[in-house]
C-alpha cells in the first residue's frame, strides 16, 4: 500500500471524497459503541459466577487456622487469602495485607497517609513547600488523577520496549529531594502493553533518591494477564531485587483480583517490607478492624491455589486473545503501509497503544464519538490530560462483542485515514 505521505495533493484529496462517503454511511447507522476502559465483557465476569456457590448459609465460615470469618478482626486478612495473593504478587506472605475490592483505593490511601502523616518518621508530604511524582508516560490516568487530586507536581518520563527512560529516572531521583515516588506498571504496561526489562528492574532497586520517603509505586495489577499461555513474559521481582540491593524499604507493590474475578467485589492487596507495614498499620488499626474476610474465604475456596487461578485465566485469555487479534489485523489490514499510525501487539494487559501522526488524536476521537464510538480521551495517558504530541490514543477492545468491536475498529481506523489526509493537506 503507497503511504500517504507520498500522495499528490490531488490525490489526497480525491481519497479524503472516497472516505468521508464510507464516514457518513457509518454515522447513518446511528451506533453506540464503547471503547473507553478496559472492562471485562459479561463473558469474561460469567467465569466467576461459581464463586457465588462455594459459601452458603450451611458452610462453615472458619478458617483453617479456626477464626470465623463473620466476625471481627484479622487485620492483615486471613491466611490463606494471603498465601492465595502471595502467588499472584510474588512475594511471601508475611509482606502483605489484604484489603476490600480496589487496589486503586490502597494507592489513593497511601498517597494519602503520606500527605498527613509522611512515610516512617519523615515530614508529612502537606507541610513541605513542594512536593513531585514521575510519571512515565504514556501511562495510567487514573494513576495521575490520584497525585494531581493532592497537588502533587508531576514530571513525565519517556518510555521504550524496555520500560521508562532508567537515566532520567536515575538523574532526577538521586539529585532533587522534592520526589517522592514513581508510578510504575511493569508488565503489560497501561496502555502500551509493554514489560519492563529485567535491567530496568534492577536499576530501579539500585535507586539512590535524594528523598528518604521516595518509594515506588509498583502496580502489578496484569501480572497474570497473559493472552498467549505458551508465551508468558517473566521479569525479576522487585522487593526482592531491593532487598538485595540494600533499599528494602523502598516499593510498595499493588494487585488486585479485580480483573481476575469480579471487579466491582475482588480482593486487593499490598505488599512491602516489614518496615513500611508496621508504619502503615499504625494507620490501619485506626481506619478498620478488618476488611471483608468473607470474601476473602470465598476467593480462596473458589481458587484453591495459584493452579487454579492459572487456570482461570487461560478461560479469560480464550476470550480476550481474538478480540485484541481481531482489532490488530483490521489495522493492519487498513493502515499498514500508509505511513499514517503505529500500534502495539502486546501479549497481556487490557490495551493496545496507537499513535497517530502528531496534532491528530484528539480530532481522530472527536471524528470517531460522532460516528457513535465511545474511546478514551485524547491526552488520558498523560499527566494533566496534555500529551505534548496530541499522538496516543488507548484501545480498549476487552468490552465490546466480536461485532461491534470489528465496527468500532474499522471506524477508528477509517478516522485515523481521514483526519491524517487533512493533516497532510495542510502541508501540501
Amino acid at each position: 500500500m503507497k503511504s500517504y505521505k507520498e500522495f499528490t495533493k490531488e490525490e489526497l484529496e480525491k481519497e479524503l471524497e472516497v472516505l468521508r462517503a464510507q464516514y457518513k454511511q457509518y454515522q447513518e447507522l446511528g451506533l453506540e459503541l464503547n471503547m473507553a476502559r478496559g472492562k471485562p465483557c459479561p463473558e469474561q465476569l460469567n467465569l466467576s459466577m461459581g464463586m457465588m456457590d462455594v459459601l452458603s448459609s450451611s458452610e462453615d465460615l472458619s478458617c483453617e487456622d479456626g477464626t470465623d470469618c463473620r466476625n471481627y478482626g484479622v487485620l492483615e486478612g486471613i491466611e490463606e487469602c494471603k498465601e492465595l495473593l502471595s502467588s499472584v504478587i510474588e512475594c511471601p506472605p508475611e509482606n502483605i495485607i489484604i484489603y476490600g475490592n480496589s487496589s486503586l483505593s490502597v494507592m489513593f490511601e497511601t498517597v494519602a497517609r503520606s500527605m498527613t502523616h509522611g512515610v516512617m518518621g519523615s515530614t508529612p508530604w502537606c507541610k513541605l513547600e513542594k512536593v513531585k511524582f514521575l510519571c512515565p508516560v504514556p501511562g495510567y490516568d487514573r494513576h495521575f488523577a490520584i497525585t494531581e487530586y493532592f497537588g502533587i507536581e508531576m514530571i513525565n518520563v519517556p518510555t521504550n520496549e524496555n520500560g521508562p527512560d532508567m537515566d532520567l529516572v536515575e538523574k532526577l531521583v538521586s539529585t532533587d529531594p522534592a520526589i517522592k515516588g514513581i508510578w510504575c506498571v511493569p508488565k503489560y504496561s497501561n496502555p502500551s502493553g509493554i514489560v519492563y526489562s529485567n535491567e530496568v528492574v534492577k536499576r530501579f532497586a539500585a535507586l539512590r533518591p535524594a528523598a528518604r520517603d521516595f518509594r515506588i509505586y509498583w502496580d502489578n495489577a496484569y501480572s497474570v494477564h497473559h493472552l498467549y499461555p505458551d508465551n508468558q513474559p517473566v521479569i525479576l521481582e522487585i522487593l526482592d531485587e531491593c532487598r538485595k540491593a540494600g533499599n528494602p524499604d523502598m516499593v510498595y507493590k499493588f494487585s488486585s483480583t479485580s480483573k481476575i474475578s469480579f471487579p466491582g467485589s475482588g480482593i486487593a492487596c499490598l505488599a512491602t517490607s516489614l518496615n513500611n507495614l508496621a508504619d502503615i498499620k499504625k494507620q490501619l488499626t485506626i481506619q478498620t478492624i478488618g476488611h471483608d474476610k468473607v470474601n476473602q474465604l470465598r476467593h480462596v475456596r473458589f481458587f484453591k491455589d495459584l493452579d487454579g487461578i492459572k487456570a482461570h485465566m487461560k478461560k479469560h485469555a480464550d476470550i480476550l486473545r481474538p478480540k485484541f487479534e481481531l482489532v490488530e489485523r483490521i489495522l493492519d489490514e487498513e493502515l499498514t503501509g500508509l505511513d499514517i499510525g503505529t500500534w502495539s501487539k502486546p501479549l497481556g494487559g487490557y490495551f493496545i497503544m496507537f499513535n497517530t501522526l502528531h496534532g491528530c488524536a484528539a480530532h481522530v476521537i472527536s471524528r470517531c464519538k460522532k460516528c457513535g464510538v465511545v474511546m478514551t480521551p485524547a491526552g488520558s495517558t498523560y499527566p494533566y490530560h496534555k500529551d505534548p504530541s496530541d499522538s496516543d490514543i488507548r484501545i480498549a477492545p476487552s468490552y465490546p462483542c466480536y461485532q461491534d468491536l470489528e465496527t468500532a475498529t474499522r471506524i477508528f481506523a477509517l478516522s485515523v485515514k481521514i483526519e491524517s489526509i487533512k493533516l497532510l493537506l495542510r502541508y501540501c
